[in-house]
This record gives C-alpha cells, sequence and structure tokens, in this order.
C-alpha cells in the first residue's frame, strides 16, 4: 500500500528556512561565574557600529558582563540617481 504525503506535511528542506527560526534569538538566561548558577539577563545597547548594534548582556543579580552580540541591520539597496 503506498501513503501519499501532502506537500504541506513534508518536512522542510534544511538550508535558508531553519537559520531564519534563529536570527532574533534573544538570551533570557545566562550562566554567571560569579553567581555560579543561570541567571536572568538584561540586555544593554553598548555601541552602535556601522555593521549594527553591539548589546551586552548583564546579570540581573550581580551586574556582571556575561556575553554580547551584534544586531545587524538589513542592507539598504544602493540607490544611485
Amino acid at each position: 500500500m503506498k501513503k501519499f504525503i501532502r506537500p504541506s506535511a513534508q518536512r522542510p528542506v534544511r538550508g535558508a528556512s531553519t537559520k531564519k527560526q534563529f536570527e532574533g534569538l534573544r538570551a533570557t538566561e545566562l550562566y554567571c561565574p560569579n553567581c555560579k548558577t543561570a541567571m536572568p539577563v538584561r540586555e544593554r545597547l553598548l555601541l552602535v557600529l556601522p555593521e549594527g548594534d553591539k548589546y551586552e548582556y548583564l546579570c540581573m543579580r550581580c551586574g556582571a558582563s556575561l556575553g554580547d552580540k551584534i544586531v545587524k541591520e538589513p542592507k539598504k539597496p544602493l540607490l544611485i540617481v
């Protein structure tokens, strides 16, 4: 017996669609070496760079810097008049 699979029920093709799932990933908890446990973090704008904005993750208990990320702005099309 042959089983028919509808196109909507098929597994998505790996590649660009998989990457889009994690494009806007935002940390809510990170391991803090001072507190010795995973702690809630807050995001603070650190720098505005040409390639995007750099954010820093800070521990909400002790204020230690736990990491950073750069959020790249979408490229604007070049318009020549």
